[in-house]
């Protein structure tokens, strides 16, 4: 199922590489307000589908642009063909593939694939989590001062935005240093790797965490929902850090 997997984001990558640098050869349309799509993200989508749906006929589906296939299926494939769909518009060089499936609430696979950069994170359940094969572990920083941690608001959930001000104040007041990269899914990646050490957002789909949340844990790493609650993919809050910070930052969080 992992070869499959990234075998799927890596023709996806393709695809969205080839349109990168001509923004002519493509149309954007607007979902709901600051939320876009374009022709790329289902292009991807239909490339990654098709291949899962090739070998696993009779696995779910849950695809950011689809209808949900097989929603009943104790195997549940999360997608997200495009995740930095406004960096990608904007030649904002920060987006990639996620592809994740889950059995029963449980994650069993993870790849997310940067293009731009030929980055294929990919981890299976107590096998590990990679980068273009090499083992990866979460960072070591203890204190919440010295922490880089990376955050983001969803841009169809402005009804959090209040919220969201008030945990980045305490959280900028404390920590060394923030990062918005505007692609969850290679936020959680980029924790898995030891490159920031902790992040959190609420609100998000499925397919934004799916895949990020197997390899932060299988780096040795923790996630759960912000207040240290099991992840819950329908509700879409993650917190992620080593087991210090993650507890740390828990903490900042409380509202």
């Amino acid at each position: 199922m992992l070869f499959v997997a990234v075998r799927a984001a890596r023709r996806a990558g393709d695809i969205i590489l080839r349109h990168y640098e001509d923004r002519d050869s493509y149309q954007v349309k607007q979902k709901q307000d600051r939320d876009f799509v374009t022709e790329v993200d289902q292009r991807a989508e239909g490339i990654i589908i098709n291949e899962i749906r090739k070998h696993y006929p009779n696995h779910g589906i849950i695809a950011e642009e689809s209808t949900p296939i097989n929603p009943n299926a104790d195997i549940q494939w999360h997608i997200d063909p495009l995740d930095g769909t406004t960096n990608f518009v904007h030649g904002f060089p920060h987006f990639c593939v996620s592809i994740a499936a889950w059995q029963k609430g449980k994650p069993l696979l993870a790849v997310v694939h940067d293009p731009m950069r030929n980055e294929t994170f990919e981890a299976k359940n107590g096998g590990g989590a990679f980068l273009n094969r090499r083992r990866l572990r979460v960072s070591d920083c203890k204190k919440v001062s010295q922490a880089l941690f990376a955050s983001g608001l969803p841009p169809y959930r402005r009804e959090g935005l209040d919220d969201f001000q008030k945990r980045m104040d305490v959280c900028m007041r404390n920590a060394d240093g923030y990062r918005r990269g505007g692609s969850a899914a290679l936020d959680l990646a980029y924790v898995a790797a030891g490159r920031i050490d902790a992040y959190w957002e609420a609100g998000l789909k499925s397919w934004d965490i799916a895949a990020g949340v197997l390899l932060v844990q299988e780096a040795g790493g923790m996630a759960t929902g912000l207040s240290g609650e099991s992840i819950d993919l329908n509700k879409g809050d993650v917190l992620v850090g080593n087991p210090e910070l993650h507890q740390s930052f828990q903490k900042l969080l409380k509202l």
